[in-house]
């Protein structure tokens, strides 16, 4: 669903109260439609998410971690200019619009204080954000609009700030009751909830349906006065409550427990339901799996298709591997065609084409014994033919071994990409895609390409995400096979604790203990609920883990990168939760 202009003005009130007089400390611009401005605030540093994007747009706080790129973009190298250290003076939203004003007091080149204006317009695929002077003369535009993009509304710098063209639609927090009896009684045939959306300023489908909850569906012209004060009073009780800066977050799951709807207030029309502290944590909650998932779709398209076309090769090859395999098991009636051939030479003779010998080794419940028919070559002479069969069964008893050797690499090679694939849906920054990318290089999947003067330096650290239990232990999470390698091998101690989702592709987890005494079984759970929630099994309700000491690790020998060999372990079932794991991040 899109923000609507109510979860906006929630938003709005949740920043004024959290950040007013906040100065800005850094200015980063992670993809090219988010901008995130670090802040100061009297309740320590927070992150002010901007996404003008036309997928997942958006404002508010967040405490999902973005990487903050080493050559910035335009539009945010002017904000740092402008920002840097500006102090948030004001917090406005724009009618009942989903547009909201942020303005700052900074200084200008001269060193004379100033105002500056920030304007999310968060309006789904139109969404934009516009950097202004005081006197609103654009600054500068994340997505300029011109005239071959609209006749009507044009957003360019140096133009003047326009709002965008108005709706013939009233403000629902300006609508008396007696004002909403009027226009029900002059509503035509619609549905109720699609009247309130048509009607009103600012209302999406799910709240317009909260309202008209108790005649849902309903022809507003076939509703009883009873019905019309009911549809009122909620209304009313809605969006007066929105007037006085008071709202309930409320975000909706579907039956499997995934996000369905939100709202700024609670919505009763859904069973499975959740009360959010604060409108931002509620979009992290809803976009960041979305995001992430958007990212790798838009990043990572190039890494994707070479692993699905490896996928798809080795598996076919696999099949035809297979297929060739059950073809050897014939090898044993080549030799026993053979024997039989040499038992019987005195009764063959050359030119013979076929010949039907008794198989001494298939009795019968009569008595009798099975004959074998067997197909001769009338150029060779018996024991020739004889000779022929051999070398077809010692051929296939050799293909039988080369070929099992040859699909348990081609498994092991499925394997490792099922791992690769894994990996890309649990990136979360550029540096966690460059890092696959190389991975895949250093395999033989991807070729290098053109070198550059930056890929010639020495490989930086692998990057990895870290957590702290809540008995205080550290544990690292490695979200590719190199940043796997990296802590289980190189950072670890062989005293440390290792955490893997069980038979599964997964992110290796370590507990390092730092001298400590052993872990509490808290401190357990919670390690092994993070190698369960960056597995394949992310999402199940049930995951087995296995865990054991680093010193229980081998490398395999050969292997691709991230994979160990283990023998003594222990294990345990968890059912992990996301949001718990998520306060427990540091890193």
């Amino acid at each position: 669903m899109a923000l609507d202009a109510g979860f906006l003005a929630a938003l709005a009130a949740e920043i004024s109260q959290t950040a007013m007089g906040a100065r800005v400390e850094k200015v980063y611009q992670p993809e090219r439609d988010t901008v995130v401005l670090q802040m100061r605030t009297f309740s320590g540093g927070k992150r002010l998410l901007i996404n003008a994007g036309s997928a997942n747009p958006r404002i508010g706080f967040t405490a999902i971690p973005l990487e903050n790129p080493q050559n910035p973009p335009q539009f945010c190298v002017l904000l740092r200019k402008h920002l840097s250290a500006a102090k948030l003076t004001a917090v406005r939203q724009l009618g009942f619009e989903r547009v909201l004003v942020l303005e700052w007091e900074t200084r200008d080149e001269m060193g004379f204080l100033c105002k500056r204006l920030l304007i999310a317009e968060i309006m789904g695929k139109y969404s934009n954000l516009i950097f202004t002077d005081e006197s609103e003369r654009i600054l500068a535009v994340l997505r300029p609009v011109d005239f071959t993009t609209s006749s009507k509304r044009q957003v360019l710098p140096g133009m003047r700030y326009e709002l965008p063209p108005p709706q013939d639609k009233k403000d629902p927090r300006d609508c008396t009751a007696a004002d909403l009896s009027a226009l029900l009684n002059g509503a035509g045939d619609v549905p109720i909830e699609k009247w309130i959306t048509q009607s009103f300023l600012g209302i999406s489908a799910v709240v317009a349906r909260e309202i008209a909850l108790p005649v849902l569906g309903k022809i507003v012209s076939t509703l009883s006065e009873e019905e019309k004060r009911t549809v009122a009073d909620r209304f009313q009780s809605v969006y007066a409550m929105l007037s006085k800066g008071e709202y309930q977050p409320c975000i909706a799951y579907d039956d499997a427990g995934k996000p369905v709807e939100y709202a700024f207030t609670p919505l009763l029309q859904y069973p499975h339901k959740k009360d959010v502290q604060s409108p931002s944590e509620l979009l992290d909650e809803w976009f960041g799996t979305r995001d992430r998932e958007a990212r790798v779709k838009q990043r990572a398209a190039d890494v994707l298709h070479i692993v699905n076309n490896a996928y798809t090769r080795i598996l076919h090859k696999l099949e035809l591997q297979r297929g060739e395999l059950a073809r050897c098991e014939e090898g044993q009636s080549y030799r026993k065609a053979g024997d039989l051939i040499v038992a019987n030479s005195y009764r063959l003779e050359r030119g013979m084409t076929k010949v039907l010998l008794t198989d001494y080794e298939d009795l019968r419940e009569d008595g009798s014994f099975g004959e074998v028919e067997i197909e001769l070559d009338p150029r060779l002479t018996p024991t020739a033919n004889a000779q022929r069969l051999y070398k077809k069964y010692n051929k296939s008893k050799t293909a039988r071994v080369e070929l099992s050797k040859q699909i348990e690499i081609g498994e092991g090679e499925l394997a490792y990409l099922e791992s690769v694939l894994t990996a890309l849906h649990t990136a979360e920054t550029p540096t966690d895609l460059a890092e696959i990318r190389e991975e895949l290089t250093r395999s033989g999947y991807a070729s290098r390409g053109k070198v550059t003067p930056n890929a010639q330096r020495k490989a930086a650290t692998p990057s990895f995400a870290e957590y702290r239990t809540s008995g205080g232990y550290r544990v690292l999470c490695g979200k590719n096979n190199l940043q796997n390698e990296y802590i289980t091998h190189k950072l670890a101690a062989k005293n440390d604790f290792w955490f893997h989702a069980k038979n599964m592709p997964g992110s290796h987890v370590v507990m390092l203990l730092e001298g400590k005494d052993e872990p509490d079984a808290a401190d357990f759970t919670e390690a092994a609920g993070i190698a369960a929630l960056y597995s394949a099994a992310e999402g199940a309700p049930m995951t087995e883990v296995d865990y054991t000491t680093v010193r229980q690790l081998k490398k395999a020998p050969g292997g691709k990168p991230g994979f160990v060999i283990y023998h003594t372990n222990w294990s345990a079932i968890v059912s992990p939760d996301r949001e718990k794991i998520n306060r427990l991040r540091v890193k």
